[in-house]
């Protein structure tokens, strides 16, 4: 299986599940991908947000896609560690994708404003029908 499915399936499902561990405990969210490619998977944040603060002590993290319209209820799961971006063109986009962040008094220069993505690790793809196989992963960054 090659990584643009991967790419694919996250883009198509953006709706996601990010996990973090905060003091041996773990803590998931559901977060909306801003997009995928051969780079990574990219997500933002606020720098005031818990899910920051995790991320910087341990940026080890797992993410979960769902396709709710697959009958044998297909995910994707992704492991890998964050890699914060401070990219001013990139935060430019991600502002103008997401004009809440403007709504929400965030500008691309803002240091409240967190870019980060995923770029290497593991990922897999899991359904009912495979339920009991043995995982086929690929590494991808």
């Amino acid at each position: 299986m090659q990584f643009e499915e991967y790419i694919k399936f996250a883009n198509d499902n953006p709706s996601s599940y990010l996990a973090t561990v905060e003091d041996a405990q773990p803590r998931v969210r559901g977060m909306l991908m801003w997009f995928a490619d051969k780079t990574g998977f990219y997500y933002n944040t606020g720098a005031t947000k818990e899910l920051y603060n995790q991320l910087q002590a341990n940026p080890k993290v797992e993410l979960c896609f769902f396709d709710p319209k697959t009958p044998n209820m297909k995910m994707m799961r992704v492991t890998g560690k964050v890699e914060f971006v401070n990219d001013l063109e990139l935060k430019k986009k991600l502002v103008d994708a997401r004009p809440f962040l403007k709504q929400m008094g965030l500008t691309p220069e803002n240091p409240n404003l967190i870019l980060f993505r995923v770029p290497k690790g593991e990922a897999y793809f899991w359904t009912m029908d495979t339920n009991m196989d043995p995982k086929k992963k690929i590494t991808f960054g």
